[in-house]
């Protein structure tokens, strides 16, 4: 029986590589996206409507003509610098914009959803790795505007029947392995992109921010996820939930941390191709690791990376990078 997935934001870097993951599972897969931060050509894996959560009307309409079996829900404000100096806007389309589209599933009695979370709900670690019931004390406002989404599907689970899973990701990083899709941010932030174009572009100087964290070489240390692997993990989580599976949070990580001085050694490696760097201030709210633990959706979900080492994670976003310069 063919089955339908609304996914917002599929326009994007994870839900584009979600959008593809569905699709080869036998899912018939409907896009929608405002484009604002989204690539229309991203979009190759099922049809494409334009609209903005914000409208909830469009939403509606939008729903009442697909008839989803579920929701996945991707579309989302993700530059944390930019939520502290423009928190209005990520409460605005974060949380509100998912209040929307819960109302328009309550509306058209959709029941499922699984829902781009995030390991910034989780704040400053006060032990790791990082469990699902570690305490969550989101340190900025894109943080608090994902945590908030978390407590409105709790409540709309209880009171309304909603079935979730919220999937909190740590560092999702690397490129489609087959090269059609991958990372593209503007402004690019991240720092595997930003180490590539250090290696890629004589004019650009790859920043290190901070080198004197209590870690294994004073640089911060981040659990980096292969995005075919945060694909998989959403392929699961839909089947799980239309099987009948209960609301449940699951972080997606590998387990293990990977330096940013590790980082820059593997792109030279992978790359051939030295990378000039240089050591930055400490960005205000780094905490010198994140790290997660995974067993909760390896136990339920049955999920275990596939593509996460480090060195495979950079050789498929530099092919990607590679053929975008």
């Amino acid at each position: 029986m063919s089955k339908t997935v609304f996914v917002t934001g599929g326009a994007g870097y994870v839900g584009s590589h979600c959008c593809k993951a569905f699709a080869n599972a036998g899912w018939k897969v409907v896009v929608f996206d405002n484009l604002s931060r989204g690539w229309r050509e991203m979009v190759r894996w099922g049809d494409l409507i334009e609209g903005d959560i914000l409208d909830i009307e469009t939403l509606k309409a939008a729903m009442a003509r697909v008839k989803p079996d579920a929701v996945a829900h991707f579309a989302a404000f993700a530059y944390v610098g930019e939520s502290v100096e423009e928190p209005g806007m990520y409460y605005r389309n974060n949380s509100l914009g998912t209040l929307n589209i819960l109302d328009a599933m309550r509306a058209n009695a959709i029941k499922n959803i699984v829902f781009s979370s995030t390991c910034a709900t989780y704040g400053v670690p006060v032990r790791t790795p990082i469990d699902e019931e570690h305490p969550q004390a989101p340190i900025n406002p894109y943080g608090w505007s994902k945590f908030i989404v978390e407590k409105m599907l709790a409540d709309y689970s209880v009171a309304h029947g909603l079935r979730y899973a919220a999937m909190r990701y740590f560092n999702a990083a690397g490129a489609d392995p087959d090269g059609t899709i991958g990372e593209r941010h503007e402004p690019e932030t991240h720092v595997i992109p930003l180490a590539i174009r250090g290696a890629l572009k004589n004019d650009y100087t790859f920043t290190i921010f901070g080198n004197d964290f209590d870690t294994r070489d004073g640089t911060g240390l981040r659990d980096y996820i292969h995005v075919a692997d945060l694909a998989d993990a959403h392929c699961r989580a839909l089947e799980y939930l239309l099987n009948g599976g209960a609301s449940d949070v699951f972080n997606l990580g590998t387990g293990n941390g990977t330096t940013v001085e590790e980082i820059a050694a593997a792109v030279e490696y992978v790359s051939g191709r030295p990378l000039p760097r240089k050591i930055g201030p400490r960005r205000a709210g780094d905490p010198p690791a994140l790290v997660a633990s995974a067993e909760k959706a390896e136990r339920i979900l049955g999920w275990k990376p596939q593509h996460s080492d480090i060195k495979n994670i950079i050789a498929s976003a530099w092919r990607w990078h590679a053929q975008e310069n």
